[in-house]
């Protein structure tokens, strides 16, 4: 048995370094389509270079080589056989910038950012997103309701990457995102700094709008098939979950992420 567990760990840290590795090779410092790329040269960020497709000269594509001869990015045209085989996703829209990786804060970063706006820490912390079209999804909606950054782990979960950038149509550029080792050591760290934790778990009794959602607060979104993992619920104050009509009882991670956050951003208006 223990032979056994031992195997399942090695395998399991192989697996790890095998997915670290892989996304090295991911072009995490690639920025695909028209209004990702208007977005990364209307946010004055750093540009490399910005491959279009030859002959590509029609529609927002002028206005992304105005603004890149305005602000001197190398523009590089190629024809669209190599554009293709750049592309990270199939709808690049015969655009491609090439930036330097993307910038991981520090916690603390965003808790300056909350200060900064003399407003209550609002904060979503990821425990396992692995679809960068989810967590694209929930960088755009937490961008758009204000909250102040974005906590996800280093290991099992996704990185900021071109898909990322692109389903979260440039929000990435405006949104603060921490990269961590341990989630439940940083939510240690933000309740030492005032944060009252909420996580998500279908298996709690009180339902989210019953709940204070105003306030320093963090909010945990789990993992779209497990949830929270049980070391992080446990270091939640308290949990809420979204009521459940219909024959499926689970929803994407991104909704239910839009459906509590606007929540907050609601009993915040009031």
């Amino acid at each position: 048995m223990k032979n056994d567990n031992k195997k399942k760990m090695r395998n399991r840290k192989q697996d790890d370094r095998k997915r670290e590795k892989q996304e090295e090779r991911n072009f995490k410092d690639q920025v695909e389509g028209r209004n990702s790329v208007l977005e990364l040269l209307e946010s004055k960020k750093d540009i490399n270079k910005i491959f279009i497709t030859k002959g590509e000269r029609h529609g927002s594509i002028n206005k992304i080589i105005a603004i890149a001869k305005e602000r001197k990015v190398i523009i590089v045209e190629k024809d669209k056989r190599k554009m293709e085989e750049m592309a990270q996703t199939q709808n690049y829209q015969g655009v491609i910038a090439i930036v330097p990786p993307f910038e991981y804060c520090e916690i603390e970063d965003i808790l300056e950012e909350a200060k900064n706006k003399n407003e209550e820490p609002f904060i979503l912390i990821l425990d396992g997103i692995e679809d960068p079209h989810n967590l694209g999804s929930i960088i755009r909606t937490a961008e758009t309701a204000g909250v102040h950054g974005i906590i996800i782990p280093k290991r099992r979960a996704a990185a900021v990457n071109s898909t990322v950038n692109k389903v979260s149509a440039g929000a990435v550029e405006y949104m603060k995102i921490a990269r961590v080792t341990n989630i439940s050591e940083a939510i240690g760290k933000l309740k030492k700094e005032g944060l009252w934790i909420c996580g998500t778990d279908i298996n709690t009794d009180k339902y989210y709008y019953n709940q204070d959602l105003t306030g320093a607060l963090g909010i945990v979104i789990g993992n779209e098939g497990n949830g929270i993992s049980d070391k992080v619920r446990k270091n939640c104050d308290f949990l809420v979950k979204i009521p459940m009509k219909g024959k499926v009882t689970s929803l994407n991670a991104a909704v239910s992420t839009g459906i509590i956050v606007y929540e907050s951003v609601k009993q915040r208006l009031k």
